[in-house]
């Protein structure tokens, strides 16, 4: 008896397959139809103007996003915050430009396409590299994390020289402590952030970013290439809420603190690590971003998102050098922590 192939059947009566084909056959010939009118149809010019007007406001919000107001709700930083992600409108105006077979829209959407790959085109290029001679990772571990001591192992397996940790609570300090002593030899909690190394640590001291009490800190680590000024930061959440939109006042007034800081460094060789609560696109961490190079953006493949955990929408978790060259940059596996852990590896000039 012959073997008969598997077909699933449709609501219709007709087969899944079938149904797929011809699916795709109709937007083929929707695409095929839109080409042959634009050699005679004046139609096909004047269907879709809602579709090519959407598509210019898109290009023209990713392209001014820095021209947005901050005045209200913080509009512009919630929309920075998020800039990558404008781009899954793009395939939509695509498909409604098809669809309503117009010229104009099919032409328009090619703006906000242009716009976004400027922007973020590189970043979907693998641009890590092998050198380096020192690596570094921060992990922001959840005041509420249920696993404190699984996640500071975890953190140890990434083979990072120097491990930042924040949100770290009192009670939890002792656990992380113990879990990381095998493997790193020098430690300082400061406040709620703590910084752990396989090399010496001096010059540790809290740094001010006006908050009341201690979320941020500095140290000198003196690595085999040098010595290189290592700074921890865990700057304010902000909230978006219905009757404030995106409040991020302190975050921004801590930032700026925290920028001064950074630029008052003696050392040439500068790291920053920690949870900054705002990605590199945001103007709010200007006083920070204008001085330090990502290595995400310099080193990493992809946009590298670190929260939330379970599905990364943004990477607000960051890792900035100035100084140093970044050879690459990376997100780790999930702990027990609402946010990924971040690592690179920079190069040190041992002639700093």
């Amino acid at each position: 008896m012959a073997q008969q192939a598997y077909v699933t059947e449709t609501d219709n009566g007709g087969s899944g397959p079938e149904r797929r084909e011809s699916g795709l056959r109709r937007l083929m010939d929707r695409l095929k139809g839109l080409v042959a009118g634009l050699r005679g149809d004046p139609r096909i010019w004047r269907r879709g103007i809602v579709a090519a007007a959407l598509a210019v406001i898109l290009a023209l919000v990713m392209l001014l996003h820095a021209q947005i107001p901050n005045a209200v709700g913080n509009l512009g930083s919630l929309t920075e915050t998020f800039l990558p992600w404008l781009g899954l409108f793009i395939p939509v105006l695509l498909l409604l430009a098809l669809v309503r077979r117009s010229a104009t829209a099919l032409i328009a959407v090619l703006l906000p396409a242009i716009v976004w790959l400027n922007l973020f085109g590189g970043l979907l290029v693998d641009r890590t590299g092998a050198g380096g001679d020192l690596t570094v990772a921060t992990h922001n571990v959840n005041a509420d994390n249920a696993d404190p001591s699984g996640t500071a192992r975890d953190v140890a397996a990434s083979g990072a020289d120097v491990v930042a940790l924040e949100e770290l609570t009192a009670g939890a300090v002792p656990t992380y402590e113990k879990a990381l002593a095998s493997t790193y030899r020098y430690h300082s909690v400061q406040g709620t952030v703590g910084l752990w190394s396989k090399y010496p640590l001096s010059g540790v001291k809290p740094v001010d970013i006006k908050l009341g009490w201690v979320r941020a800190m500095r140290a000198t680590v003196t690595t085999p290439s040098g010595q290189v000024a290592v700074y921890v930061a865990h700057l304010p959440s902000v909230r978006v809420k219905v009757e404030a939109g995106f409040t991020a006042r302190q975050r921004d007034k801590s930032a700026n603190a925290l920028g001064e800081a950074i630029a008052d460094e003696q050392l040439q060789q500068v790291v920053l690590l920690g949870d900054l609560n705002g990605t590199m696109n945001d103007r709010a961490l200007n006083a920070v971003t204008a001085q330090m190079r990502s290595t995400q953006g310099a080193a990493g493949s992809g946009f590298g998102f670190s929260w939330p955990a379970s599905f990364p929408m943004a990477r607000i978790d960051q890792i900035m050098v100035k100084g140093l060259e970044p050879e690459s940059s990376w997100t780790l596996p999930e702990t027990g922590s609402d946010h990924l852990p971040v690592a690179a590896r920079v190069k040190v000039d041992t002639s700093s």
